[in-house]
């Protein structure tokens, strides 16, 4: 077998807080929420008692890693996350976000922004609460380009947070390296948040995360469940699916939740090395992340027990080879 990560542990940056090597994201399973104009958004159809297996399924598996937000379902993903960990509760650590706003009242409205202190503070109990727990192991500022100068007071609220034994240390969900660099030095700062996959590499994120002892958290791995492998030309997302929204930043689908045929040519040319050794297309781009650094975490999203068990598979073979990330860039002209 391939050098592995099955087993082995990875550090949240400088915090000292162990986890699996990948955690599961629970985006999905929130459900849709709805914007002011009416239109729900979310990733189609969930049921509960399959969120709460796929989540079961994952601890079952070895993740002990599990990422959140509280808008994500307006609450409800942080609800249905406390509820199917239950008394294992103290075998994980959970992360979860902050930032963007809603009504917590079962209508799923969502709403804009809100940084202030006293929102922070707020949210940071309300979270709390949703997800039936006394702390959270990673709080994470969900607003991806925050002003910068905004930023410093959301810091100094979450050092008192840190103090008050309410979060074990925060990150920024951001894609930008200066964002990322805004909070070095302050002793909480732990992990960057960040878009990563085959198709869309973050080589300066990345060496900052390196250079500055912080935790790589990838959301998007699997480039929007593109790189599951299961889309064709001839197939198509849910229409209640946001991916079909049209929304500018789904790169992969168009606006009828078709598969783009450049990714789909893209997919092609990498696909025999994704699944090389026995892996699937799925555990070929965790695989893909690992091979990229030591410091990255990837956190693909779940609704389903299978999926949840196939994420963790990866787990067992380890990362790509640097001659395989190298071969990869090569096809992909980087």
């Amino acid at each position: 077998m391939e050098n592995t990560v099955g087993t082995a542990r990875r550090t949240l940056g400088r915090s000292g807080i162990e986890v699996s090597a990948m955690g599961l994201g629970c985006w999905a399973i929130g459900g849709p929420v709805v914007w002011g104009d009416g239109t729900k958004f979310g990733w189609g159809k969930i049921d509960d008692n399959d969120s709460i297996a796929a989540i079961r399924r994952g601890l079952d598996s070895g993740v002990t890693f599990f990422d959140t937000a509280d808008s994500y379902g307006a609450g409800h993903s942080e609800r249905i996350l406390g509820q199917a960990l239950g008394t294992d509760r103290d075998r994980v650590a959970i992360a979860t976000k902050f930032g963007w706003t809603f009504d917590d009242d079962g209508s799923r409205r969502s709403y804009g922004s809100n940084a202030s202190p006293e929102y922070v503070r707020s949210a940071c109990e309300a979270s709390l609460r949703r997800l039936g727990t006394d702390r959270i192991d990673l709080y994470q500022l969900h607003i991806g380009d925050l002003d910068m100068t905004a930023s410093d007071a959301v810091a100094e609220v979450l050092d008192e947070l840190l103090s008050e034994g309410l979060i074990r240390a925060y990150c920024w969900s951001t894609d930008d390296v200066p964002r990322g660099e805004r909070w070095l030095g302050r002793p909480g700062y732990t992990a960057v948040q960040h878009n990563l996959n085959v198709f869309e590499d973050s080589p300066a994120m990345l060496d900052l995360c390196k250079r500055e002892n912080l935790a790589s958290i990838n959301r998007n791995p699997l480039a929007m469940g593109f790189l599951s492998g299961k889309y064709t030309k001839d197939t198509r997302v849910a229409p209640d699916d946001f991916r079909a929204s049209g929304i500018e930043w789904v790169a992969v689908f168009d606006e009828n939740g078709a598969p783009r045929a450049e990714w789909l040519a893209k997919l092609d040319a990498v696909r025999e090395i994704l699944s090389s050794n026995g892996r699937t297309l799925v555990q070929g781009a965790l695989a893909w992340i690992w091979g990229r650094s030591e410091r990255t975490i990837p956190i693909p999203g779940i609704k389903t027990a299978a999926q949840a068990e196939e994420n963790a598979g990866a787990m067992q073979h380890g990362p790509l080879t640097a001659a395989q990330v190298a071969e990869i860039d090569s096809i992909l002209g980087r």
